[in-house]
C-alpha cells in the first residue's frame, strides 16, 4: 500500500500533483475536547465482502471527474485511531454498480496518524439517491462503523430520503474530506 498521503483540508487532487507531506492534514478546528460520534447509515443493498487493498479506485478507461477523498479516523476525544480500516464502494460514473467484481471497490488504512487518502470518480446517480460512498470503518479492535458520505452542495441532496448533512463531505480547494469520528 502507498503510504497516506494528506492535503489540507478538502482538496481534490489529480494523482499525478499529490506531493504534499503527510504532517500537512491537521485536526480539523471543530475538534476540541469531545466530539460527536459519526452517524450510522444503512451499507446499502450492494455492499461485497473481501474488496482488495488500494488507495485508489480509479478503474483503467474510467470516464468522469477523479476525485481525491481525505480525512482522519478519531475518537470523541479527538485522539487519532491509527491503522482503521476503510472498505469503500460507490457506483460507477453511470451510476452503476459492480455486483460480480470489484470495480469501484476497496479497502485502505489509515496511517499511524489516522490520516487516510484515496481516489476514485465521482459516484453517478443511482435511481432515487444522490451521489454517495459507502464506507465501513473499523480500528482495531474497536466497533465497525457503517455509514454514508455525501457530497455538499449536489443537488440530490434535497431529495434523498437517506442523505443527512452530517455525512456531507467538505470541499476546500482541490479534494473532498470527511473526519470520522468512533
Amino acid at each position: 500500500m502507498k503510504a497516506a498521503l494528506a492535503l489540507p483540508a478538502g482538496m481534490l487532487v489529480s494523482h499525478q500533483s499529490v506531493a504534499q507531506s503527510p504532517s500537512s492534514l491537521a485536526l480539523t478546528p471543530e475538534c476540541r475536547d469531545k466530539v460527536e460520534a459519526t452517524l450510522r447509515q444503512t451499507e446499502g443493498p450492494f455492499y461485497s465482502p473481501r474488496a482488495p487493498r488500494k488507495d485508489s479506485l480509479v478503474q483503467q478507461g474510467a470516464g468522469g471527474e477523479r476525485i481525491t477523498v481525505i480525512g482522519l479516523v478519531l475518537a470523541p476525544d479527538c485522539k487519532p485511531l491509527p491503522q482503521a480500516m476503510l472498505d469503500l464502494w460507490h457506483a460507477d460514473e453511470k451510476g452503476e454498480y459492480d455486483n460480480s467484481g470489484f470495480r469501484y471497490r476497496g479497502h485502505l488504512f489509515a496511517d499511524a496518524q489516522g490520516r487516510f487518502r484515496f481516489e476514485t470518480v465521482m459516484p453517478g446517480l443511482y435511481p432515487g439517491r444522490t451521489r454517495h460512498i459507502h464506507v465501513k470503518v473499523q480500528p482495531p479492535g474497536k466497533r465497525l462503523l457503517t455509514t454514508q458520505l455525501y457530497f455538499v452542495g449536489d443537488p440530490g441532496n434535497a431529495r434523498d430520503g437517506i442523505y443527512r448533512p452530517e455525512l456531507q463531505m467538505k470541499r476546500e480547494g482541490v479534494a473532498w474530506r470527511f473526519d470520522f469520528v468512533i
